[in-house]
């Protein structure tokens, strides 16, 4: 049976170009607790867009302290606000949805609701089942973390098969720590190894991607001793999709 080895990206490996779809991480999320020892931390959402194929989505907003950092990440990409097509809240913390409302014309997927403006749309998320945005998008439940969670994978980029999983992994060492912030663990942690399972690379909501690696083994070798268990890319070339 194998098990999952996360490993650290490049510090400056925050774009992912793709064939119809490229990821880039416009922010990297961080969490800091503060000195003081009273509870206290400083945190923010890592804000990813979607682009290709006619769409861009947005992953996330960060929190409305990063309002103008949002505007001029996406201005250096040529985008203003009504250029995006689609935004998606993995949840409805306030450090991961803002800025809902710099997206007045966009679709807005937070938790089980898919809205344009007023007008709120039949889907099956709150049955468990994906919003399909193309073959290459889907916006996954991955309740856990709290009760309606979404990540949205990727395929087809030159990375492979990418999750933008915001809080289903805090970051590429979060542990057991994620635990402490999680309202249903239990249902987190199936989650989080469906992601480990079909990921290539994983978008944590508190830090940089990180790619997922196989550890498959240990095997037997010739002399019938046990031999370093093997690491390798999980995914065949046509990745298997989150349910």
């Amino acid at each position: 049976m194998a098990s999952f080895e996360r490993v650290p990206l490049a510090d400056a490996e925050l774009d992912f170009p793709g064939s119809p779809y490229s990821v880039s991480v416009l922010k990297v999320g961080y969490y800091r607790p503060q000195p003081d020892g009273g509870g206290a931390f400083r945190a923010d959402g890592t804000v990813t867009l979607v682009a290709g194929a006619g769409n861009n989505i947005l992953v996330d907003t960060g929190g409305p302290w990063g309002r103008d950092s949002l505007l001029e990440s996406l201005r250096r990409r040529g985008l203003e606000p009504g250029d995006v097509h689609v935004v998606v809240g993995t949840h409805g913390h306030s450090d991961h949805v803002g800025n809902l409302n710099l997206f007045p014309s966009a679709v807005i997927i937070v938790g089980h609701d898919v809205s344009r403006s007023d007008v709120y749309l039949p889907n099956r998320l709150g049955r468990g089942e994906a919003y399909v945005v193309d073959e290459h998008v889907r916006v996954v439940p991955t309740p856990g973390h709290s009760g309606q969670d979404l990540s949205v994978q990727v395929t087809g980029t030159s990375a492979g098969t990418i999750l933008v999983a915001g809080d289903l992994f805090d970051s590429l060492d979060d542990d057991e720590a994620w635990r402490a912030s999680s309202l249903q663990p239990a249902l987190q942690e199936i989650h989080r190894r469906k992601a480990l399972e079909t990921a290539d690379v994983i978008v944590p909501g508190h830090g940089p991607p990180f790619r997922v690696l196989c550890r498959v083994g240990p095997e037997l070798g010739g002399s019938g001793k046990d031999v370093k268990a093997a690491v390798r890319p999980c995914q065949d070339p046509v990745s298997p999709k989150m349910s």
